[in-house]
C-alpha cells in the first residue's frame, strides 16, 4: 500500500512538472485592432505551445513610456514589449531591452526575411534589439465623392495640383470660416514626418548626415522653403488648419475633408466607417521627386525575460513576426508585410499597393529622442502659423535645438 502511494505521489508530481506552463506577459499601448489581432495571435501561440502561456497587457498612448520607465527598473512587468522603432535608442540606453539572442536573429535573419531599412533600424551599435510584424508608409488619402464634384475621378499627383484641388473643395460659412477641408493640415498627426522626410528632400534637401549626427535641412536645398510651403497652405490658401474639427482623422472620417495624409495603419479603420467612400494613392510628387517617410513598431525582449521566461519570449517573437503573423495583420489593421516577399502579392492592390510602393523610396528617421524630435518640428510650424515668426527663423530655431538633441545623445 505504502508503494502504491509512493508511486501516486510521484506520477502526480511528474504529471504536475511535465504540464507546467511558464508565463509570459506582453505589453503593448491600446490600439483596438492592435488589441484584437494579438489576443487572436496568442490564443494560435497558446495552441501550438501547450507548455506556454501569454499574458496581454495595454496601455493608453499617453503614457505608456512612463509606465515603462517605472516598471522594467524596479524587475516587473512586460517580458516581451512593443515599442515605436524610433524608443529603441531611448529604451537600450535606459537598459530596458536585452540583445536579442545571436543564433535566431542574426544580420541573416533580417537580410532574408525584412525590408532594408528595418535592419538599419532595428541596430544599435552592430547589435538587434527589436523585430517588426509589420511596417508603415504615407499615402494620400482622398474622397470619391467629394472629388467627384468638380469632375475628378482621381487626386492630384503633384503638390501644385494639390493646392489647386484642395482650393477648389474647401467650403466656408458666409463668415469665410472653413466648413470643409480640402486638404488636412495637422501637425501633430503624421505631417511632421512629412515635412522631414518628404518636402524637405522634395525641395532639394536633405534632413541628417548618414552617420544621423548632424541637422542637414537647415543647411541644404532650399532651406526653409519647405516649411513655408506648408504654412501657406494655412495662412495663404485656407484649405486646412491645425485641429480642425479636433484633428485630420476626425475631418476625414466625417466626410469634412477632401484630402488627408496618413499612414497605412488607418486603413483597418477607415474601412470600417460605411459612410465613408474613399481611395488611396501615393504620396503627391514635387520637382520630379518622390520620397516617403517609413516606420514601423517592433516586438523586443526585455530585461526581465531569463532562463524559461527567455526561451518562451524567443519563441513568442518568432511567432508574432511570423509571414503568418504579418498577413493577419494586414487584414486586421492595414499595417503591411515587414517581408517583402508576403508584401509581394499585394503589391496591386488599390489600397495596400500605393503604401508598398512608397517604400521603394521612403527613409526612416533616425530618433535620438522621439517626442522631443516630433515637438520641435511641430512647433516650428506653430511658429509661423500662430506667432508670426518667419519661416526661415523657426527653420533655424527647430535645426539648432535638434542638433543640440543629437549632440547630446552622441557624446553621452
Amino acid at each position: 500500500m505504502k508503494r502504491a502511494i509512493l508511486f501516486a505521489v510521484l506520477f502526480i508530481f511528474m504529471f504536475s512538472f511535465a504540464f507546467s506552463k511558464t508565463t509570459i506577459t506582453y505589453w503593448q499601448y491600446f490600439y483596438k485592432t492592435k488589441q484584437d489581432t494579438i489576443n487572436q495571435l496568442i490564443k494560435e501561440f497558446e495552441k501550438e505551445n501547450p507548455d506556454i502561456e501569454v499574458k496581454h497587457v495595454t496601455f493608453p498612448y499617453e503614457n505608456y513610456n512612463q509606465k515603462v520607465a517605472a516598471s522594467l527598473p524596479a524587475g516587473v512587468g512586460p517580458d516581451v514589449i512593443n515599442l515605436f522603432y524610433g524608443w529603441l535608442p531611448m529604451y537600450i540606453e535606459s537598459g530596458y531591452l536585452m540583445e536579442l539572442p545571436k543564433d535566431t536573429f542574426n544580420k541573416d535573419y533580417f537580410d532574408n526575411n525584412f525590408y532594408p531599412f528595418v535592419e538599419k533600424s532595428v541596430q544599435y551599435e552592430g547589435k538587434y534589439y527589436a523585430v517588426p510584424t509589420a511596417v508603415r508608409s504615407l499615402a494620400l488619402f482622398y474622397n470619391k465623392k467629394i472629388l467627384k464634384e468638380i469632375g475628378l475621378e482621381q487626386p492630384p499627383k503633384n503638390l501644385n495640383e494639390v493646392i489647386e484641388v484642395a482650393k477648389k473643395l474647401s467650403k466656408y460659412d458666409k463668415r469665410g470660416n472653413l466648413i470643409r477641408a480640402g486638404f488636412t493640415m495637422q501637425p501633430s498627426g503624421q505631417h511632421h514626418h512629412w515635412l522631414r522626410e518628404v518636402l524637405v528632400r522634395q525641395f532639394g534637401g536633405v534632413p541628417y548626415t548618414s552617420d544621423n549626427k548632424t541637422v542637414l535641412y537647415d543647411k541644404t536645398g532650399a532651406k526653409s522653403e519647405a516649411l513655408q510651403w506648408y504654412v501657406d497652405r494655412i495662412v495663404k490658401d485656407n484649405v486646412g488648419f491645425p485641429n480642425f474639427l479636433n484633428d485630420d482623422v476626425t475631418a476625414f472620417q466625417s466626410n469634412m475633408a477632401a484630402m488627408t495624409i496618413d499612414g497605412s495603419f488607418r486603413l483597418g479603420t477607415l474601412d470600417a466607417n460605411r459612410n465613408l467612400d474613399y481611395g488611396v494613392v501615393e504620396l503627391p510628387e514635387y520637382n520630379g521627386i518622390k520620397s516617403n517617410f517609413a516606420s514601423f513598431w517592433a516586438h523586443g525582449i526585455t530585461t526581465n525575460a531569463k532562463g524559461e521566461k527567455l526561451d518562451a519570449s524567443v519563441k513568442f517573437l518568432e511567432f508574432i513576426t511570423s509571414p503568418k503573423a504579418m498577413e493577419l495583420w494586414l487584414k486586421n489593421t492595414g499595417e503591411l508585410p515587414a517581408n517583402p516577399e508576403v508584401a509581394l502579392k499585394y503589391y496591386d492592390d488599390p489600397k495596400y499597393g500605393p503604401f508598398l510602393k512608397g517604400l521603394e523610396y521612403a527613409h526612416a528617421t533616425f530618433f535620438a529622442d522621439e517626442k522631443a524630435q516630433r515637438e520641435l518640428m511641430m512647433n516650428a510650424i506653430d511658429e509661423v502659423y500662430l506667432k508670426d515668426i518667419s519661416a526661415e527663423d523657426a527653420w533655424k530655431k527647430a535645426a539648432d535645438t535638434e542638433q543640440k538633441i543629437l549632440d547630446e545623445f552622441w557624446n553621452k
